[in-house]
């Protein structure tokens, strides 16, 4: 395995000042953070929260790694180009066996085509994917290796994080990013500065739960509860992966305001959460807020 370090990524991320008409009438500023562009194969949040165990599995000694997700799992893509890049054998278990035999999704071929190793597994059995027995049967039979959890957030992916809040000490007020598994924001407002605030963007319907995931995520890589966040669950589209009318309408308004069009999952509830808050009042006339932009389209 090479060194995590051999990777060639842009760090710190770009932070470009981008101005909108129905912001800048509530004097409101919006920043965006844009992570995407840290490694092509390994963007935004995905390399963070990836590096510091991709180091972790290095000094260990692992030759492979085991990591969950589903079906259009960016993580698992992240995890198998970390893979090809370094010299690592990977696996990904994906949710859903009714996969097996169908042909691949773009984000599961990609993940093959990048050597990763596919192995679905029924429902209930990946709901149980934590589970001490259940991890040691896919070990046992899917071979030896460092196992990073579903969306790779753990606490060395929080730390990892941390360093995006440090990136925007001094720049904005606010920083606002979507949310999958919580450990981004974890991380970002451990990072932030004493009078700086986080606002997560839940993409999974019922998103509230995350809360007690960011905490605890906190408390195993901090020691504790670090920064002033808070969760809105109301701009998730349906669901993870799902959408409306009116979310498409304002990526694609988006798209042709500003020549980027919003990546759908994650970056484009963020905006328009983020946008909604605004036309509510939610942000103090002179308000800097920056949106990270956790992934390409």
């Amino acid at each position: 395995m090479e060194s995590p370090d051999a990777l060639q990524v842009t760090l710190p991320s770009p932070l470009v000042v981008l101005d909108d008409e129905r912001l800048l009438r509530h004097g409101v500023r919006l920043l965006l953070k844009r992570d995407d562009l840290i490694h092509p194969d390994l963007p935004g949040n995905k390399y963070r929260k990836l590096h510091l165990n991709l180091r972790a599995a290095a000094e260990a000694g692992h030759g492979a790694l085991l990591t969950f997700g589903g079906a259009y799992s960016n993580h698992l893509r992240a995890t198998a180009a970390a893979g090809r890049l370094l010299g690592l054998r990977t696996v990904g278990v994906v949710r859903g066996d009714e996969l097996a035999g169908r042909p691949l999704n773009p984000s599961l071929a990609r993940a093959a085509a990048d050597g990763m190793r596919l192995h679905f597994l029924d429902r209930p059995t990946y709901r149980r994917k934590t589970d001490p027995e259940v991890l040691a049967a896919l070990l046992d039979r899917l071979g030896p290796a460092y196992v990073i959890p579903e969306g790779g957030s753990n606490a060395l992916a929080a730390r990892g994080c941390a360093a995006l809040g440090r990136e925007l000490r001094g720049s904005a007020d606010i920083a606002a990013v979507a949310c999958g598994t919580g450990g981004t924001l974890a991380g970002l407002a451990a990072g932030l500065g004493p009078r700086q605030r986080a606002i997560g963007f839940p993409v999974l319907r019922g998103g509230a739960f995350l809360a007690e995931d960011v905490l605890r995520l906190q408390r195993e890589a901090f020691g504790g509860r670090r920064g002033d966040w808070r969760l809105d669950d109301r701009f998730h589209g349906g669901g993870y992966a799902r959408s409306t009318p009116e979310l498409d309408a304002f990526g694609a308004d988006f798209a042709a305001r500003h020549g980027l069009a919003p990546e759908p999952v994650y970056v484009a509830k963020m905006l328009h959460g983020v946008f909604t808050l605004a036309a509510e009042g939610a942000f103090a006339p002179g308000t800097k807020i920056a949106a990270v932009v956790t992934g390409a389209r």
